[in-house]
């Protein structure tokens, strides 16, 4: 998505309305097509895969990740969920933790939260940047808007950097209403098995939701670019949600059509009846 948008403007309900049994069927269709493709770039071995979802808390992202990517070889995906920063990982610069965590050739990496955080929720508490120690900030009025055009440049560079060396970059806004925000987190406590699901904080930033969606706006915008492009994902129906992002995912990397298993060598083809053979012979 490359236009700029408005998350005003914007449904957070798929255009057509489908049944979930139809949903979920056209997804599993979809996703084996996935799995098999990822065995083809696991084979290649020339390009790898980042899937970046950023969403408001219960919009959803850990259910997608179990659903879009079910039926992929284990060693070719890895989920990375980031939460608070540790002390070793604030010890380094921000974009570290993300750099090591990087999908390498041939894998798909699935990052639950992203670098993006850095330009989110440190906006909407920006006293969290003094956590970060970083030379010349010593207040909150350090933290300006030079600060964020300096951070959103650092942000694209990183990524124009990692689409350069064969990082095929998705990121994934998924945009759920305030009102159905609420009607999952009262899910969450209305249900005993989801109680563990819910924490305090998620209706202490709540409070911030205006502010979120000015930010996640302003991040969409300045940094969607054809190498790193961003989609927002109607949210509020899950399973379709799940659908739209798997469907971007196949349409985009079909594209490649580079992407194929390598042909043997001259030698090993011209012998394979004799290595049948051998083995036939054992």
């Amino acid at each position: 998505m490359n236009k700029k948008v408005s998350l005003k403007t914007l449904q957070t309900n798929p255009p057509e309305a489908f049944e979930k049994e139809e949903l979920e069927k056209k997804l599993k269709k979809i996703r084996k097509k996935l799995g098999k493709l990822q065995d083809t770039l696991y084979a290649h071995d020339k390009y790898s895969v980042l899937v970046c979802l950023q969403g408001m808390d219960t919009s959803g992202k850990d259910s997608l990740i179990r659903e879009v990517f079910k039926d992929f070889n284990a060693r070719g995906v890895v989920v990375h969920s980031f939460k608070v920063p540790t002390e070793l990982e604030k010890s380094h610069d921000y974009l570290w933790r993300h750099y090591i965590a990087l999908p390498e050739r041939g894998k798909f990496g699935v990052h639950n939260r992203t670098h993006y955080e850095n330009v989110l929720v440190t906006r909407v508490h920006p006293e969290y940047i003094l956590g970060e120690s970083l030379p010349g900030i010593n207040s909150i009025d350090d933290v300006n808007d030079a600060f964020w055009d300096k951070r959103f440049e650092q942000i694209n560079n990183f990524e124009k950097h990692l689409a350069d060396n064969g990082t095929i970059i998705f990121k994934f806004f998924l945009h759920l209403s305030k009102d159905e925000q609420k009607n999952r987190l009262l899910r969450r406590l209305n249900k005993k098995e989801k109680n563990w699901k819910f924490s305090a904080g998620d209706l202490k930033e709540r409070k911030h939701w205006d502010d979120y969606q000015k930010y996640y706006e302003e991040a969409i915008n300045r940094t969607s670019k054809p190498h790193a492009p961003w989609y927002v994902i109607p949210a509020d129906n899950k399973p379709a949600a799940r659908l739209m992002v798997a469907s971007t995912l196949l349409e985009a990397l079909s594209k490649y059509e580079d992407i194929q298993e390598p042909e043997l060598d001259d030698k090993t083809k011209a012998n394979i009846d004799l290595y049948k053979k051998q083995l036939n012979n054992e």
